[in-house]
């Protein structure tokens, strides 16, 4: 477990991110995080949810026309 301190940043508050745990999440400066909301609290993610649904959907769609997809990759 990683703590992290808040600092400020201007008129803002930020935080600095060990640079292990931006190598682990494969993310450098000027990528995007996004905090999503959970019953325990926030999940900091270069992942973004939206994306993820946009490929399940996709994903779903390829199943449901698998034939098709083979047939045209012929």
């Amino acid at each position: 477990m990683t703590s992290l301190k808040l600092t400020k940043v201007g008129t803002s508050t930020g935080t600095i991110i060990p640079k292990e745990m931006l190598a682990r999440m494969k993310v450098a400066k000027g990528d995007t995080l996004f905090a999503i909301e959970t019953k325990e609290g926030y999940l900091i993610t270069p992942y973004d949810p939206a994306i993820a649904d946009q490929l399940d959907a996709g994903r779903e769609f390829m199943k449901e026309y698998r034939e098709t997809f083979k047939a045209l990759a012929k």
